[in-house]
């Protein structure tokens, strides 16, 4: 079977046992903070499993892209060297949220894979594991099943602590955590390894194909286990590791998938397939890669951006070994795409983008690796013996990229050896900074738990009514909070929007008799809604009413921003292209900002284009229609997402200006576009590699904006002594009279140092035969000395100059050696000198320098050091 048929057939054999089929989530995790990347299946339910959503379906079905390339989760270091690691895979899945356990778990894997109707696998092939105390599991397998007890093995807490170990999950140090029971595919005996737990279970022969997690438990800070009153399951089968059985090999590397992506990298490369590790590494890295950029990822200095800078210029090196010249790694997308572009769509859709991001970093890169060499030149010159110290050898591959064996081939043509030993030193001690970068330490019983859902009143209001069904301080449930109290306040319904899609959370006050609760923010946990604030008359206890007023004019001025967010995003895809994609967003009553992705700054006519653009479709004044609709549905009317949002079943589908924009969006908006009123861009800037940046005001808060820009016209009209009518014409002939004044200065400061280096020409020393100049002038800049020097040196014909002043209280200084003395004398050595003495840097080339520093009072000493400089040679 073939990869794409394998991943059908386990979709659509869980369909038919009750399960809904759900879309794999973004690589960056939503509303995830424990997570750089998604790695697991479950990540995307983790707040069922949670007991923080309920969704209308209690059984899933997914096939999920996961990248394990960053923090805790790191193969990337593998990648290309054993046949199973990989940076990007799939993870086909099956869960049940409080639905059935273990037994039905159990035989659905089983059915799956050894029934003739679906898999078919040699049931004598396949080994079970179970956690060692867990005989309810063991029972199920032998007695039900039928597996026999010499294939079954129990593990024990085999990772140095109770419940560490390979057959006991958890989500964190508390929370859910469970036994699991793993099924193992034997490859045969003609491939070293040995079942798991023995002592040669790293081997290749016996091989995880499917881990069945039971989540139990529910863990407390104590370490005490309280089973959970709703069991569920989460499952995971590698498709690579799976399409590997199936299609008789044994490496992952080898399935059909892998292939044609081989194939691709050896000829965009220009070297032949022929099962390097090297080219592993590249057609692995397009994968990881390409989908990260189509989620949203652009490579940076930092955080998810670092990972996959990182993994790009591991796949450039690799594919430099194998002999490419110039931009290889962005040509092979097309392959991806026609490879899993069916299954994964956004690959189609961003092609373009991941081809552009692509081939710029590669660009980046080759300079970067020009760098490197430079630095490794400086080191190299420095070095005292014969080895290259760990320390220089690992800045350059974690500043640079540094291939260290190329560093090891420098050092070995110079008869020189790299302190591999120190190297590995520095690489373990970055790991190390990068599990504890990673190591969340999230305590899932703090997280606020409410059990009922509420009610969202807020798309036709501003007031209603509601009960209290949970009230929290400092995290903690209580029945009360008295006057004075901060907390968190929980209504069955309200009309109080809570912060989701880039909109910020709604202000204003609950009230009863002889109580009021003022909200400074709501946002959500689950599908509770939770309003923040004070108790500022009287107290509230649960099972009350309250009356909930939102503060209507922030939310109407917040409305008109989120409006035109969504105006703007489709007149930039129109105006600027395709390729744009939201990268975050941020709506409050004041403004609109807006990321997205773009590789260079927009012109002035297209932000001209976008402002004429959503300004004509506020003037047609079209009404904003709402639908609520299923997710498949909502995108065959050519919706799109937001980006980093998570949606369920149900969706409500925005559209505006009669198709020009449709969305999916759950937030609050107007009933027309003409309610926006207008619509101003205040700045466009570049926020990160590839993302930029627009910030805008609409309504009273565009006029008042406008009005601003009006009198800053009539004042700069004040100035110059003219009108808003013929300010152009005055300014320019400010310009002008400025322009002229500044060549007349610059005519005055040339006669002015003539002048003066007749007079220093003059004062020059004879140092062992040498002439020598020193002298001081402030209120000088470097281009007035720097002219200067040449005319000293044209009146001196042989001599040793250094000029300095004070200007601006800092020092500005010139060194200059005339051609003859050069071999004798370096310009740029004196500089380093002088700078240093008054607490500065400088260098140039042998013939002239320029430094400077901050310690004027130190200034005639630095000066006699020219003397001194030439005494000494």
């Amino acid at each position: 079977m073939k990869s794409a048929e394998i991943r059908e057939a386990f979709l659509r054999f869980f369909e038919e046992k009750g399960h809904t089929r759900v879309a794999s989530s973004s690589l960056i995790p939503a509303n995830d903070p424990t997570l750089l990347f998604t790695n697991a299946g479950m990540n995307q339910f983790k707040d069922c499993f949670l007991g923080l959503e309920k969704r209308a379906y209690t059984r899933a079905t997914t096939s999920q892209k996961c990248v394990r390339a960053g923090g805790k989760h790191n193969d990337l270091e593998n990648v290309g060297y054993t046949a199973r690691h990989h940076t990007f895979f799939e993870m086909l899945g099956n869960f049940s949220f409080g639905d059935y356990f273990k037994r039905d778990a159990i035989t659905f894997a089983w059915e799956f894979l050894t029934s003739e109707q679906w898999l078919n696998l040699p049931k004598e092939k396949l080994w079970v594991t179970v956690y060692a105390s867990d005989d309810e599991a063991y029972d199920i397998w032998t007695k039900e099943v039928g597996v026999p007890t010499e294939r079954m093995i129990r593990i024990g807490d085999n990772k140095g602590a109770p419940y560490a170990s390979d057959n006991f999950w958890a989500m964190g140090d508390t929370g859910p955590c469970g036994p699991c029971t793993e099924i193992f595919f034997d490859h045969g005996e003609h491939i070293w390894g040995g079942p798991p737990g023995s002592p040669e279970e790293d081997g290749d022969r016996y091989i995880e194909i499917w881990n069945n997690v039971f989540m139990q438990f529910n863990r407390t800070a104590d370490g005490v286990m309280h089973a959970l009153p709703a069991p569920s399951v989460d499952t995971g089968m590698g498709l690579e590791r799976i399409s590997a059985v199936l299609q008789h090999v044994n490496s992952n590397y080898e399935i059909d998938l892998f292939q044609r992506l081989l194939d691709a990298s050896a000829k965009a490369i220009g070297c032949q397939n022929e099962g390097q590790a090297s080219l592993k590494v590249v057609a692995d890295h397009i994968r990881s890669c390409g989908f990260l950029i189509a989620d949203g990822v652009t490579p940076s200095n930092e955080g998810r951006g670092y990972v996959l800078r990182r993994i790009i210029r591991r796949a450039c090196r690799h594919g430099n070994k194998l002999g490419a010249k110039g931009s290889f790694f962005y040509q092979i997308v097309a392959a991806l795409v026609a490879e899993m572009g069916d299954a994964f769509t956004e690959l189609k859709q961003q092609q373009a983008h991941i081809e552009r991001v692509l081939k710029t970093e590669e660009e980046q890169f080759a300079k970067t690796l020009e760098q490197g060499l430079k630095i490794l030149e400086q080191d190299l010159a420095e070095l005292k013996g014969t080895v290259v110290p760990g320390d220089v050898v690992f800045k350059l591959y974690d500043t640079f990229g540094f291939p260290v064996d190329l560093t090891g081939d420098i050092a070995r043509e110079r008869d020189l050896t790299i302190d591999e030993e120190g190297f590995e030193r520095e690489m373990q001690a970055q790991r190390e900074r990068a599990r504890s970068a990673s190591a969340f330490g999230m305590d899932y019983n703090s997280v606020v738990k409410v059990d009922s859902d509420t009610r969202f009143l807020g798309y036709s209001a501003t007031n209603g009514s509601g009960t209290i069904i949970a009230l929290f301080k400092d995290g903690a449930a209580v029945s009360s909070l008295a006057e004075g109290e901060e907390g968190v306040v929980v209504l069955d319904q309200t009309p109080f929007y809570a912060e989701s899609g880039g909109q910020v959370g709604d202000s204003g006050f609950l009230e009863g008799p002889g109580v009021r609760f003022d909200v400074r923010d709501t946002t959500k946990a689950g599908g509770a809604f939770l309003h923040h604030g004070i108790v500022t008359k009287g107290s509230l206890a649960v099972d009350t009413s309250v009356n909930a007023e939102v503060s209507a004019e922030v939310r109407k001025a917040t409305a008109l921003n989120h409006s035109a967010t969504h105006l703007l995003h489709a007149a930039l895809r129109e105006v600027i292209g395709e390729h744009v994609q939201q990268k975050g967003s941020l709506v409050d009553s004041q403004r609109l900002r807006f990321d997205f992705s773009h590789f260079e700054a927009i012109k002035p006519d297209q932000l001209r284009a976008l402002e004429d653009r959503v300004n004509q479709q506020i003037r047609l004044n079209s009404e904003v229609e709402t639908l609520e609709t299923d997710i498949e549905t909502a995108k065959a009317k050519g919706a799109m997402a937001l980006f980093g949002e998570k949606y369920g079943d149900q969706v409500r589908v925005l559209t505006m200006g009669d198709g020009f924009s449709v969305e999916l969006c759950g937030g609050t908006h107007v009933s027309r576009t003409g309610d926006i009123g207008v619509f101003k861009i205040t700045s466009e800037a570049g926020v990160a590699a590839g993302v930029r940046r627009i910030e805008a005001v609409t309504g009273a808060q565009a006029l008042a904006y406008l009005n601003g820009a009006e009198e800053q016209l009539k004042e700069a009209a004040q100035l110059v002594k003219g009108s808003r009518d013929n300010l152009l014409d005055k300014l320019t002939a400010v310009l002008e009279r400025n322009r002229q004044l500044e060549k007349d200065l610059e005519q005055l400061k040339a006669k002015a140092a003539s002048a003066a280096g007749n007079d220093l020409a003059a004062s020059a020393q004879e140092i062992n035969g040498v002439k020598v100049l020193s002298a001081r002038i402030d209120g000088a800049d470097g281009k007035a000395l720097l002219a200067l020097v040449d005319q000293l040196k044209n009146k001196l014909g042989s001599a040793v100059i250094l000029l300095g002043g004070v200007l601006d209280d800092k020092v500005v200084l010139v060194a200059g050696v005339t051609a003859d003395l050069t071999a004798r004398f370096k310009a740029g050595d004196l500089m380093k000198q002088a700078a240093a003495a008054v607490g500065g840097k400088g260098g140039g080339r042998p013939d002239m320098a320029q430094g400077g520093g901050v310690d004027a009072a130190a200034l005639d000493q630095a000066l006699l050091l020219a003397q001194a400089f030439v005494e000494k040679a």
